[in-house]
């Protein structure tokens, strides 16, 4: 029996809205843009739209895959060149959509190979949606397309479910076949998420990116600490959203109860490329919903 979540419309209205911000994170991502002020634009976008950002804009460069958020003091500025993963994500009470692109910075065209390589493994993966079909097949279709593009699939990077309040849901989408003996189910929402590099194919722990969450509810003992969970649940939230004295000095108190996240790098210091969309398992196929007019590339 197909399980569909709780207020569909809710989910896809999410994926619009995270359709719309990664859009505009693309356009701004350009050379002379600070890192920090694009980040807060796109993030103030989804909280006009009524929604929250479901996770701190992503802006990893190069070598960098991913959880790079700018902290509050960053003055970095891209330049032309920069390989820009722009990953964003948008949620309505709980339900999320998770989407990126990949920006090469100025249009220098230098590395247009990665990024044809990483959407059109996203669309592979996209087209093996559907229900009953095995996460393996899924895995193969992206994987075959970057390899076609004599590149590498990121071998400890994968997609992932979604459920209301979990980004990170538990059924993991590699990107390489034969990790997974989990099939799809009618009603699941995914995240199809393909890295390619020209590395090694493998990332590692770089610095501290920004990011951080709560394990779970700390309790009311403390109540600045109270009204950050109360705002983000256990959602990826950024360091530079403590928007109080006192919440910057909650966090601090609080270290042991919340996990942070470093930079992901390449490990060989191969560049990378990112694409993202959200699909609903249909009954018969993937319907996308951070895709403009149902594009699935």
């Amino acid at each position: 029996m197909a399980h569909y979540p709780e207020d569909l419309e809710r989910w896809r209205r999410a994926g619009a809205i995270s359709d719309r911000a990664r859009q505009l994170g693309v356009r701004l991502t350009v050379p002379g843009a600070r890192r920090r002020e694009v980040a807060d634009a796109v993030e103030q976008y989804i909280r006009e739209q009524g929604a929250a950002p479901a996770f701190p804009v992503n802006l990893s460069r190069n070598q960098e895959a991913a959880h790079y958020t700018p902290s509050r003091d960053d003055e970095a500025t891209f330049v032309a060149g920069d390989l820009v993963k722009v990953d964003v994500g948008a949620h309505l009470d709980g339900a999320i959509a998770d989407t990126a692109e990949t920006v090469e910075v100025g249009g220098t065209h230098r590395y247009e190979n990665l990024v044809r390589a990483a959407r059109e493994a996203r669309a592979a993966g996209i087209a093996r949606v559907r229900p009953g079909v095995r996460v393996d097949e899924v895995s193969r279709a992206i994987a075959e397309a970057i390899r076609a593009r004599g590149l590498k699939p990121i071998e400890n990077l994968t997609g992932h479910s979604i459920e209301r309040f979990l980004l990170h849901a538990g059924k993991a989408i590699p990107n390489v076949p034969g990790m997974s003996d989990a099939t799809l189910e009618e009603g699941e929402v995914i995240a199809i998420e393909p890295f390619a590099t020209n590395g090694a194919g493998r990332i590692e722990n770089g610095p501290f990116g920004n990011i951080a969450r709560f394990r779970g509810d700390p309790g009311p003992a403390d109540p600045a600490l109270a009204a950050m969970f109360a705002r983000f649940h256990t959602l990826p939230f950024a360091t530079r959203w403590a928007s109080t004295p006192e919440e910057a000095a909650a966090l601090r108190r609080a270290r042991r109860a919340l996990q942070t996240y470093a930079v992901f790098v390449e490990e060989a210091g191969g560049w990378v490329a990112q694409a993202e969309h959200t699909v609903l398992v249909g009954p018969d196929r993937a319907e996308v919903l951070t895709g403009a007019s149902g594009d699935s590339g």
